[in-house]
């Protein structure tokens, strides 16, 4: 799986603190391998997202992604589960 790197993402990965970026860069390497690992509790979004789709860094934050093809995705966002989807 590769993985592009969306701007907007680099910016909120900047902000997060040490333990959420460790604790990204373990998932996100299950992700390369396993996309739909348990752990990761990938899923489709709904609404005015249809077409993307999430997956657990840990019971709180989250990385919103988009599938380009059947081996590249983008990383969109990466966030708590209120700042990514509130309205």
């Amino acid at each position: 799986m590769r993985v592009i790197i969306h701007r907007g993402f680099a910016k909120q990965f900047g902000k997060a603190n040490s333990k959420i970026k460790e604790q990204f860069r373990v998932r996100r390497d299950l992700f390369i391998v396993s996309p739909y690992h348990s752990l990761l509790f990938t899923h489709p979004l709904t609404g005015d997202r249809t077409g993307q789709w999430s997956f657990n860094v840990t019971g709180d934050w989250r990385v919103v992604f988009e599938f380009n093809n059947s081996d590249t995705v983008t990383f969109l966002e990466i966030g708590t589960h209120d700042s990514l989807y509130k309205k």
